[in-house]
């Protein structure tokens, strides 16, 4: 799910001065939401094509907002998980985050492995926080990572239990990517896995993002029937057998009840 390369930044108007502030502060954040490794001033103002001074403006006032960090030893700039909690579904005064913690807490205690929640976008899912496992040798990836719906637990829930309209949007927009010899690479292949969702509630996968990962996931339910969010745990296959599924995957989709009634009421 994390990848070091640099996606080009967006495109800004030949003249900076006649771009606008929140132009140019968007810019730079899409730039380093593409750029997992952070960047400095320099490579900033370089990529972005603006003057050091104005790139030193913007990641002040957004650093000092929070939405960036620079890290004192190689004075890199990267993004801090406000954007995160920006982005997340809230319900009134309570985030899906505050009401889905408590559920995740009891799936760790109950399974041992990293327990994840991750939302959806497009046809990718975005982790929004986990728990790590209590095992010394645990899977866990960066805050904010994405990965194709096609090929992990969380992404079939979701997507299982979308509208139509949802998942025609997602299926528009996958590649089905072979990321391991066990990835699901069709579309036909695809919506045959969603309709075993379905009729058990819950999703696996097996190996098909990591070779040896196996992930078991449950989706959060609006008052329509919709997943909006998913609760996942991942770890190494001899701990997370398929022997261990069926139990598993009811208590993690018990669990997400718990949560999505939370955020709900």
């Amino acid at each position: 799910m994390k990848s070091t390369s640099v996606v080009p930044a967006p495109t800004l108007r030949s003249a900076a001065s006649q771009v606008p502030a929140l132009q140019r502060g968007l810019a730079l954040l899409e730039l380093l939401a593409a750029t997992p490794t952070g960047a400095t001033l320099a490579e900033l103002a370089t990529t972005l094509h603006l003057s050091s001074a104005t790139v030193f403006r913007l990641a002040g006032a957004l650093e000092e907002l929070g939405y960036l960090q620079r890290e004192e030893r190689t004075k890199r700039f990267s993004l801090t998980r406000k954007l995160l909690t920006l982005g997340q579904p809230h319900s009134g005064a309570k985030s899906l985050l505050e009401c889905a913690i408590e559920p995740m807490r009891s799936i760790l205690a109950a399974t041992g492995e990293t327990t994840q929640l991750v939302i959806p976008a497009g046809s990718e899912c975005v982790l929004l926080e986990q728990l790590p496992s209590v095992h010394s040798f645990k899977y866990i990836v960066d805050l904010g990572s994405r990965v194709s719906v096609h090929c992990c637990a969380p992404g079939k829930a979701i997507l299982a239990f979308a509208s139509q309209d949802t998942l025609d949007q997602a299926l528009a927009g996958l590649s089905f990517e072979r990321f391991t010899p066990h990835s699901i690479t069709s579309r036909a292949d695809f919506l045959l896995e969603l309709e075993s969702v379905r009729a058990c509630g819950y999703a696996t996968d097996f190996g098909e993002h990591f070779e040896g990962i196996h992930c078991l996931a449950a989706p959060l339910l609006d008052q329509f029937g919709h997943a909006f969010a998913s609760i996942t745990i991942a770890g190494p296959s001899t701990r997370v057998p398929q022997t261990r599924f069926a139990e598993w995957g009811a208590l993690i989709r018990e669990c997400c009840q718990r949560a999505a009634q939370n955020f709900l009421t």
